[in-house]
């Protein structure tokens, strides 16, 4: 069930990238409004990113996996 729910959010995606290159090239009314939709989405994952990023700048990596000496 996973599966069909990946596979259905792959072309989701892919139908929104297409719709972008199409849009850019004069399509139709409606591509360009699912092309707006598209960015807008991309735009909203990358600011949640950079919040995300703003939030655990703080935490250092000190490199210890706290594994047995080989």
């Amino acid at each position: 069930m996973i599966l069909y729910v990946l596979i259905g959010v792959l072309v989701v995606a892919v139908a929104g990238c297409a719709s972008v290159v199409w849009a850019s090239r004069g399509g139709p009314r409606w591509v360009r409004a699912v092309a707006t939709v598209t960015l807008l989405g991309g735009e909203v994952v990358r600011a949640g990113q950079r919040r995300n990023k703003s939030r655990t700048s703080g935490d250092t990596f000190t490199g210890d996996y706290g594994g047995g000496s080989d």
